[in-house]
């Protein structure tokens, strides 16, 4: 019991809580950043792959778990001689500016510059307001509720 002694007890609930702004905002940070690695490989001509891991049925009929590569999708595309870059939160487009979906650029690599804009804008809080657009309202009485 001595060693017991010389510690602090107290009682604590441990909060789990966090700011569902916040963490909408690190979402769009991660996508946005991902496609900023996008980009570096569509300059090289590569495509960006991300490891995944997936569940099959060998030959014996057993569930193994396989480990494989998956190609991510580009925020940015190529159209009337220059590159759109849209926003994305999700599978839905992010109005930025609050009626237009897309920056329009002359080439591709000036998707950098617009890209590390977006980070910026979204880390000062400045998309929050788009984000909770587009993200669905969850009813009250639903299973989700």
């Amino acid at each position: 019991m001595t060693h017991l002694a010389k510690l602090a007890f107290k009682n604590v609930t441990r909060s789990n809580a966090r700011d569902p702004k916040l963490a909408r905002r690190d979402k769009l940070i991660a996508g946005l950043k991902q496609q900023q690695l996008v980009h570096a490989a569509r300059v090289k001509g590569e495509d960006y792959q991300v490891k995944r891991n997936k569940w099959i049925n060998n030959a014996q009929g057993e569930r193994v778990q396989v480990k494989g590569m998956r190609v991510v999708s580009p925020w940015f595309f190529a159209q009337d001689g220059g590159v759109y870059v849209q926003c994305r939160y999700g599978a839905r487009v992010i109005a930025v500016d609050g009626s237009n979906n897309a920056v329009f650029v002359k080439s591709l690599q000036d998707v950098g510059a617009v890209l590390e804009a977006l980070i910026g804008a979204a880390s000062a809080g400045e998309l929050d307001g788009m984000i909770a657009k587009t993200t669905p309202r969850i009813k009250p009485g639903t299973a989700n509720a």
